[in-house]
């Protein structure tokens, strides 16, 4: 299973009450908690998003640097540790969630659908399957 690791510079806030992270090698991946274990929490989610969007995007992902690489200036006064991720599990999660989504009806199908305890998320479900030839989504991503 592909994993990536990248490293994290945690800051401590000025009255040391929360943390905040950063990843030097991903520009705008950040994150923060009240704790420095929530905040790792937050880093590698925080961490798997910005590459699940990366990805999606068709992005190239940079080589994660080692230590010595970093700018000592970017990651003073920080705690600077590895945060492991799975990517392809965590698009599995982001691809397999449910979202809402808004759709027209006529107002009487809508009545006689309500009347009998229809489930209209099932039902769109249902027939988008059939309508795209799809038996499940386990296994498949939305983009083949």
């Amino acid at each position: 299973m592909r994993s990536l690791t990248y490293l994290a510079a945690f800051e401590t806030s000025a009255d040391k009450s929360s943390y905040s992270v950063f990843f030097p090698d991903l520009p705008g991946c950040v994150s923060a908690g009240t704790s420095f274990e929530e905040t790792r929490k937050h880093a590698a989610e925080a961490l798997g998003l910005h590459i699940y969007g990366m990805e999606k995007d068709g992005d190239e992902l940079p080589r994660p640097s080692d230590a010595k690489n970093i700018d000592p200036e970017d990651i003073e006064g920080c705690i600077v540790s590895p945060v492991t991720v799975y990517p392809d599990l965590f698009r599995h999660e982001m691809d397999s969630r449910a979202v809402r989504t808004n759709t027209t009806i006529p107002a009487w199908l809508k009545e006689l659908a309500e009347a009998n305890g229809i489930n209209y998320s099932q039902v769109l479900t249902s027939a988008l399957m059939e309508m795209l030839d799809v038996g499940s989504l386990s296994g498949k991503t939305l983009n083949g």
